[in-house]
């Protein structure tokens, strides 16, 4: 990971979503899906989850808040995290 300024990550938008959406799950052994195209997938899953709670000003926010997370990083960190678990 490079540009490491939140806990190890590129800001606190990424960190966040990490560990709110995706820590502990494991999109990267259903996906043979390269660091780019898994954070697309990533970020689809993400704005379903916003969209299935409604609408308004604060989901303007969270929206707002998801286009500042870094989805390639998450995703290369769910990709290593899946190679050692292989080991």
């Amino acid at each position: 990971m490079t540009d490491e300024n939140y806990s190890g990550w590129t800001n606190y938008q990424t960190w966040r979503v990490n560990i709110e959406m995706f820590d502990g799950a494991d999109y990267a052994s259903k996906n043979e899906l390269d660091a780019y195209d898994l954070g697309l997938v990533l970020r689809e899953h993400a704005i379903e989850l916003i969209d299935s709670q409604g609408h308004g000003f604060a989901f303007d926010y969270a929206y707002a808040f998801l286009n500042e997370v870094n989805w390639r990083e998450i995703a290369e960190h769910q990709i290593d995290d899946y190679r050692e678990k292989l080991k």
